[in-house]
C-alpha cells in the first residue's frame, strides 16, 4: 500500500504538472531543465578535476601571467590542454629556450619559497604584500627595517615631531623596468602580529594617530595646527601639514600611478638594445671595457661571470638635488655559432655622484656584472651598452669559449683578480653581483692598482685527489709574486689551512700593496696535489701605480 500510494502520489504530481505546463513548451521546458542540469554536472567535474589547475593560476602565478593569458586559460576545455598550456608559459619565459633548465622558473620558485620562509605571518608569505613585491621585483636594493617599531623621529615633509610607530619596512629599489628610478615601498604591521601591508600613507605606521594630544608634529606642538586636520585630508592619507614643501613622490596622482604599476608584471626591456645586437649594427660613441671568467658547477655546466667596466668620464651626468646621476641600460646576449641563443641578460645601473666630488670621480670606473650558466661550447658574446642620458651606445661582439670540465683531470677557474673579496652573509649566498658561492669577489678587468689599494686573488681548484687513509686531499699553494727577476713574494699554504679538504678547494687571497714600488709584476699560483703528485700552475700579471686620490666605489643596482 505504502509503494501503490508513492506511485500515485508520483503520478498525481505528474498529471498536474502536465496540467498546468503548456503543451506546446513542455519539451523545451525538459530541454531547458537537462541543459541546465548538465551544465551543473560539468561545473561539479571541473570543480573536482580542475582544482590542480585552479590552484595554480590562482597562486603565485597569478602575479606574472597576462590578462590575455588568463583569458585563453580560462577558454581550455580538457586538461591535456591546460598542461599544455603551462609547458608554454613557462617556455615563453625561458631566457634559453634550448635548455632544458628553465632558471626563469627556478628564481620564480626560488622567490616563492624565500617568502613562505620569511614572510610567513598566519598565510602564506606569498600571499602578503611583501611576498607579493619580492616575486614579481625581486630583492629589493636597500632595506629600512624596524621590526619592534618604537620611536620615530618624523622626516619635515611628514610635518616633523617624534611619535611611537607600529612595527614598519621602508623597502627601495633603485630602478624598476617601466615604473623609474628610486621607488620606494612602504610596509606597515598595524595588528602587531608579523602582517605587514603595503601602504600609501606615511602616517599608517603611526601608532598615536589616534591618540588625542601625543604625537604631535612640530606645528601641532607650537599651536600652529591641529591634530584634526590631518582626517580632513582629500588625498587618501592621514598626513600632517609638511615642514616646507612636499615631496613630488607624496603627490597624490604620483602615488596612485605608483602602486597601479607597482603590481603589474614586469615589462620587457630594453628591445631597442636586443635590435641592435640582431642587425649587427656596431656604434662606438661608449667606450667600456668588459671580461668574463669561468668557475665548474657541474661536469655539464659551467658558471660565466660576465663584467662590464665603464669610465665615468664617458656617462652623462645630470644634477637634481645636488646629486649628479648617470643610468646606463645593458643588454646581453650569448649565442651559439649556428645563431641559437643561449642565454640574454639586461640590467639597469646607476651611478649617483654629490656635486662637490663630481670633478674627482671622472677618472673612476663603475663596473657591473651578471653570471650566467653555460654548456661547454664556443659562443658569441654581445654586449651593449646604452647611456640613458645621452643616447650614446656602445657595441662589443666577441667570442666566449667555455672550457669543458672532467671528473678525473686536475683543473682550475679563472685566476680572478680582484679589488675586493669579502665573506657574505648566509641570506645573500649566490646572490646578487660579483657573489661566487659564499664571498664576494669584484674583479679589476685592467688589472692595474693603486699602491694605496689591496690585490686580491681568487681561484677555484678541482678534482683534487683523496688520500685512500684519510679521505682527505692532501695539496699545497704556493704563491709567486716576481718583478723582472726579482722575488717580490714567496708563500705556501697547506689546503688545510686555507680551509679546504675536499675534492674542491677554494683559493681566496688578498695582499696590501703599499710595499710594492709602482710597476708591473707577475702573480703566479702553483697548487701541487701531493696525493696525486701532480701539479697546476695559472699566471697572471698586474701593475701598480701610484696612490690615487678617489676611490673606486661599485654601480648600485
Amino acid at each position: 500500500m505504502r509503494g501503490l500510494r508513492v506511485v500515485l502520489v508520483s503520478l498525481l504530481s505528474f498529471g498536474l504538472i502536465l496540467v498546468f505546463t503548456p503543451a506546446s513548451h513542455g519539451q523545451d521546458s525538459d530541454h531547458q531543465r537537462s541543459k541546465k542540469e548538465q551544465k551543473k554536472r560539468e561545473q561539479e567535474l571541473m570543480k573536482e578535476l580542475g582544482n590542480p589547475y585552479q590552484r595554480w593560476l590562482n597562486g603565485p602565478v597569478s602575479y606574472i601571467i597576462t590578462p590575455q593569458e588568463r583569458k585563453a586559460f580560462g577558454k581550455l576545455q580538457t586538461n591535456e590542454e591546460r598542461e599544455q598550456f603551462i609547458e608554454n608559459f613557462w617556455a615563453r619565459r625561458n631566457p634559453d629556450p634550448g635548455s632544458e633548465v628553465n632558471t626563469f622558473k627556478e628564481e620564480f620558485y626560488r622567490r616563492v619559497a624565500y617568502t613562505n620562509e620569511h614572510y610567513s605571518s598566519g598565510e602564506p608569505g606569498w600571499k602578503t604584500d611583501r611576498g607579493r613585491i619580492y616575486i614579481m621585483w625581486g630583492p629589493p636594493d636597500e632595506v629600512d627595517s624596524h621590526p619592534s617599531g618604537g620611536p620615530y623621529e618624523r622626516p619635515a615633509s611628514e610635518g616633523g615631531g617624534e611619535t611611537t610607530t607600529y612595527p614598519w619596512e621602508d623597502w627601495t629599489y633603485h630602478y624598476l623596468p617601466g615604473i623609474g628610478e628610486n621607488v620606494v615601498l612602504e610596509f606597515v604591521d598595524p595588528t602587531m602580529t608579523g602582517e605587514y601591508q603595503l601602504t600609501m600613507d606615511p602616517s599608517a605606521k603611526d601608532a598615536l594617530l589616534y591618540v588625542p594630544g601625543a604625537g604631535l608634529t612640530d606645528l601641532e606642538a607650537m599651536g600652529l595646527a591641529s591634530k584634526t586636520q590631518r582626517f580632513m585630508n582629500t588625498d587618501g592619507t592621514h598626513d600632517a601639514q609638511p615642514l616646507g614643501g612636499s615631496p613630488e613622490s607624496m603627490n597624490e596622482f604620483n602615488r596612485l600611478e605608483l602602486y597601479a604599476k607597482i603590481f603589474r608584471p614586469p615589462p620587457v626591456k630594453f628591445k631597442d638594445l636586443e635590435a641592435l645586437v640582431t642587425s649587427r649594427v656596431i656604434r662606438n660613441e661608449l667606450p667600456f671595457h668588459y671580461g668574463f671568467d669561468v668557475l665548474k658547477i657541474t661536469d655539464g655546466t659551467d658558471l660565466v661571470p660576465v663584467t662590464v667596466e665603464i669610465p665615468n668620464r664617458e656617462m652623462s651626468f645630470k644634477e637634481k638635488d645636488g646629486v649628479q646621476t648617470a643610468t646606463l641600460h645593458v643588454f646581453g646576449r650569448v649565442s651559439t655559432l649556428g645563431g641559437r641563443v643561449a642565454q640574454t641578460f639586461e640590467d639597469t645601473v646607476t651611478r649617483q655622484i654629490p656635486n662637490s666630488l663630481l670633478q674627482q670621480s671622472l677618472d673612476d670606473q663603475s663596473i657591473y656584472q651578471k653570471a650566467v650558466p653555460l654548456r661547454p661550447g664556443l659562443y658569441r658574446l654581445d654586449l651593449v651598452v646604452k647611456d640613458v642620458n645621452s643616447g650614446n651606445v656602445g657595441v662589443i661582439n666577441t667570442r666566449l669559449p667555455v672550457p669543458q670540465y672532467t671528473d678525473t683531470k686536475l683543473s682550475s677557474s679563472t685566476l680572478i683578480l680582484a679589488d675586493e673579496i669579502e665573506g657574505v652573509s648566509a641570506n645573500d649566498i649566490g646572490l646578487g653581483q660579483f657573489v661566487l658561492g659564499d664571498v664576494k669577489v669584484r674583479p679589476r678587468l685592467n688589472d692595474t692598482f693603486k699602491s694605496d689599494e689591496t690585490l686580491g686573488f681568487y681561484m677555484q681548484v678541482y678534482n683534487l685527489k683523496m688520500d685512500p687513509k684519510t679521505h682527505h686531499s692532501n695539496a699545497s699553494v704556493n704563491y709567486l709574486i716576481t718583478r723582472g727577476k726579482k722575488v717580490i713574494l714567496n708563500q705556501t699554504d697547506s689546503a688545510a689551512q686555507l680551509g679546504d679538504t675536499g675534492e674542491q678547494l677554494n683559493i681566496e687571497k688578498k695582499m696590501p700593496l703599499s710595499g710594492l714600488a709602482p710597476g708591473h709584476y707577475k702573480l703566479q699560483i702553483t697548487v701541487h696535489d701531493n696525493v696525486a703528485e701532480k701539479d697546476l700552475v695559472q699566471s697572471q700579471e698586474f701593475t701598480v701605480k701610484p696612490a690615487r686620490k678617489v676611490a673606486v666605489s661599485e654601480v648600485q643596482r
